[in-house]
């Protein structure tokens, strides 16, 4: 009997974080349950690796155990993976979100257009806010939370040129109690629609869903901590470049590409709440910057 394809993930926050670390490890399990269940794929996971030493530990022990593919989900292990794939050249390494390979032929790099569905989401976040004041609860300002939170103004903006989007960078991707008080600083600005991404935002979509607000989500689907309060998601699907790094690693070929997705690929996809009665003319104005982003009819401004 064949051995499974052997792969880890490291990651900074839970597999359960309705964000970042559950988009990679979602699709892992897609995956695998699509080439036969565990014993045609094994994966193992760390999880909650903040601290960047912790995750190079893990790196390097997953790579010396012997596994196929090593996938530091995080921007944050860049350089420790640029240290440690040279050691092991039979091994596959993936890293993102970005699309820098440092030029090594076992590392792979994966992005989101995460601006895309961002936009998406700020053409309905006008569209339902009533006070024309729109709270964005952010991380840190790079990588895809930053090009996010760029698609979201922009979208904005196309359907009302005064509306006003306060933004605040808590400085931490985890910590959801700064992910609170930033919620409740938008809140009491006047924001009536707040999103956010990371896997800190928990506390202000509880925010949103108490106060009979709206928000608007990323990386994972949300409806299932705001029931009433989530209007929409965009949902990071990352299989399409994980199974080409695990087609790829299989034949041989350890890595050197880099991936993005994008709503024209599937790879982000756009998570509407049927509980939320979102108004035709909302759901069609989605639906067309949907379609104009699709076709390149549609440019967003994010420089």
């Amino acid at each position: 009997m064949a051995e499974p394809f052997k792969v880890a993930v490291i990651m900074p926050s839970s597999i359960t974080d309705l964000a970042f670390s559950q988009s990679i490890f979602d699709a892992l399990l897609s995956i695998q349950e699509e080439m036969g269940g565990e014993e045609a794929m094994e994966i193992a996971y760390s999880e909650g690796m903040f601290k960047v030493d912790d995750a190079a530990a893990a790196i390097r022990d997953y790579a010396a155990e012997g596994y196929d593919l090593v996938v530091a989900h995080g921007s944050q292990y860049g350089s420790s993976l640029q240290e440690i794939a040279p050691d092991f050249p039979e091994t596959a390494f993936a890293w993102g979100t970005t699309l820098e390979t440092y030029g090594e032929p076992n590392i792979s790099a994966y992005d989101a257009n995460s601006h895309e569905g961002g936009y998406v989401n700020g053409v309905l976040a006008a569209t339902v806010s009533e006070s024309g004041v729109i709270g964005v609860v952010g991380p840190i300002e790079v990588g895809d939370a930053a090009l996010y939170v760029k698609g979201f103004i922009a979208g904005a903006e196309s359907v009302n040129p005064d509306v006003d989007v306060k933004v605040i960078w808590t400085g931490s991707f985890g910590d959801t109690g700064l992910g609170t008080e930033a919620g409740n600083t938008h809140i009491a600005a006047g924001a009536d629609v707040l999103t956010g991404t990371a896997q800190m935002v928990t506390g202000a979509i509880g925010l949103t869903q108490e106060q009979g607000l709206a928000w608007f989500g990323t990386q994972s689907a949300q409806t299932s901590v705001g029931p009433d309060s989530v209007v929409a998601s965009q949902v990071y699907n990352w299989t399409g470049p994980l199974k080409e790094i695990i087609a790829g690693t299989q034949e041989g070929d350890f890595g050197g590409e880099a991936y993005t997705i994008t709503l024209e690929n599937g790879g982000l996809v756009m998570d509407y709440n049927s509980n939320y009665a979102l108004s035709d003319e909302a759901k069609a104005a989605a639906d067309a910057a949907v379609a104009g982003i699709i076709d390149g009819s549609l440019v967003i401004p994010v420089e």
